[in-house]
């Protein structure tokens, strides 16, 4: 099994989160955070005084699938959040060593 995290721009996930349905993906995390990458923040203007924003609004999602389903979900991913412009976001994929569904004991694959 697989974890994959994946960080978007947060107007995107509903868009990838649909194209992640399609291909059979029957759940994800979804996490509001902030964070900077190449763009090192920016700067706006509120109320006539400009100041800095270092922190860019992101959505992580988080996903555990089978191994042979991530090669297709990080392309779907990618694909699907991607604007072209500057933070579009990253994708990790890690292993996963164990799962257990809380509810009914089911380990592992079963219990994605």
């Amino acid at each position: 099994m697989k974890l994959i995290i994946a960080t978007i721009k947060p107007f995107k996930l509903e868009e990838v989160r649909e194209a992640l349905t399609e291909i059979g993906v029957r759940g994800m995390m979804v996490t509001e955070i902030k964070g900077f990458g190449s763009q090192s923040g920016h700067t706006e203007i509120y109320r006539g005084a400009e100041y800095a924003v270092n922190f860019v609004p992101k959505i992580k999602l988080e996903l555990v699938v089978q191994e042979a389903m991530a090669d297709q979900v990080v392309e779907k991913i990618t694909t699907t959040a991607r604007t072209g412009k500057i933070g579009d976001g990253k994708v990790f994929v890690l292993d996963v060593a164990q799962a257990v569904r809380v509810r009914t004991g089911e380990t592992n694959e079963d219990a994605v």
